[in-house]
């Protein structure tokens, strides 16, 4: 009874060991579509397309331009329709004047930008200033996450959107900041680099680990930081996937923050670190979710492998790989509750507040549309009583 209690125990052993061994790669999970989280991408659709068109007049010197000149960076703008059709379907963003290209051209139809669109940008500039302390501590723990607390200052500008930082952050921002930052280099030339000058341990605390302290102070009791997982409904995974999830749950939490230069990159320790990193980054971020190929411009700085991405669809309880629109997008399962954000970054101010203006415009040109069309209901009234 003595050795086949041993060999049995050797046998469990071993086989918990194999199971845990195994390349962390090697484990598969079937993607499942998320309809309400898939359709919080698309709800933005509208309102980026906006976005990029504006974007490109506000680039212009003196923020005006032929309108036929943007006409032939439709494709740029990922601009479906005419710029005169979207001109018309979106009315409070610019208006339409003539001018000359050259002094004796003929004259051609301009863009400028709007009253209500340079009240926006006014309000914009505002919401920047009221959060500025949320934006340095925001570029602060993008930087003390990465592996030698530098970050290429061109990769910065490439996610300014999706961390809601100011087009001019590097050159207005950071300078009144030599607290923390150090800019080498030009930025826009690939040699430019954000370097971090002191450390903060107020920064160096991971979402996960202040909502643990949150509710250790309201329950009385310690409570270990860790991941929430919810599997959307309908959702199964293999028994063995269950088994190694379990375990992998029960392993201590590595803050993003912390040092794992000791740590082997396919070990399940630097798996849980490499998700605390995608949690905290896509926490960071202003509607909680990253397009995976801006992650992917950030493996060098983050340690992330080449095959980063399968761990979105490995832990499907704590996040969602969307594919809508053509793009892999890494969204946190937490922070939504249906196709709606629970908590807003007040970042996000500035978004609601171009939308009002967008709204505004909508609700003019169907007041138009209505009272165009009684006229058209009128004459035709009066002209059928004339026959």
């Amino acid at each position: 009874m003595f050795k086949i209690h041993t060999f049995s125990s050797y046998l469990v052993k071993n086989l918990k060991f194999n199971l845990h061994a195994r390349s962390i790669s090697s484990l598969k999970v079937v993607w499942r579509k998320d309809p309400a989280l898939d359709r919080a991408i698309e709800i933005d659709k509208r309102y980026k397309q906006c976005a990029r068109v504006v974007k490109e007049v506000l680039n212009e010197p003196n923020q005006v331009i032929p309108l036929h000149y943007l006409e032939k960076r439709r494709e740029r703008m990922r601009l479906k329709v005419k710029v005169e059709t979207f001109l018309n379907q979106n009315p409070a963003l610019f208006d339409v004047y003539y001018g000359r290209t050259k002094p004796k051209a003929q004259p051609v139809r301009f863009l400028r930008v709007s009253d209500r669109l340079l009240q926006f940008l006014d309000e914009e500039k505002r919401i920047f200033r009221e959060n500025e302390p949320l934006i340095v501590s925001k570029l602060c723990k993008l930087l003390m996450m990465s592996k030698n607390k530098v970050v290429s200052a061109d990769k910065l500008l490439h996610v300014k959107r999706e961390f809601g930082f100011p087009n001019d952050f590097l050159v207005d921002l950071v300078p009144r900041y030599p607290q923390y930052f150090r800019l080498t280099g030009f930025p826009g030339e690939g040699q430019s680099f954000l370097e971090l000058v002191s450390w903060n341990p107020e920064f160096a605390k991971s979402v996960i680990e202040q909502r643990a302290e949150e509710e250790s102070r309201r329950m009385g009791i310690g409570v270990r930081p860790n991941f929430n997982v919810k599997l959307p409904p309908g959702f199964v995974l293999r028994k063995e996937m269950r088994e190694w999830i379990r375990d992998w749950i029960e392993l201590d939490y590595i803050s993003p923050y912390e040092d794992v230069s000791r740590l082997d990159q396919a070990s399940r320790e630097m798996e849980k670190r490499n998700v605390g990193v995608f949690h905290e980054l896509l926490s960071l971020s202003l509607h909680k979710r990253i397009p995976v190929p801006i992650l992917g411009k950030f493996c060098e700085e983050y340690r992330f492998s080449n095959a980063f991405s399968s761990a979105f669809t490995r832990h499907s309880g704590i996040f969602y790989l969307s594919l809508k629109g053509g793009i892999e997008t890494a969204m946190l399962r937490e922070a939504y509750k249906g196709d709606k954000l629970i908590d807003l970054d007040p970042l996000l101010q500035i978004k609601e507040k171009f939308i009002e203006m967008l709204e505004e415009g909508w609700r003019q040109r169907a007041e138009q549309l209505r009272l165009k069309q009684e006229k058209i209901k009128k004459d035709m009234e009066f002209l059928a009583s004339k026959s």
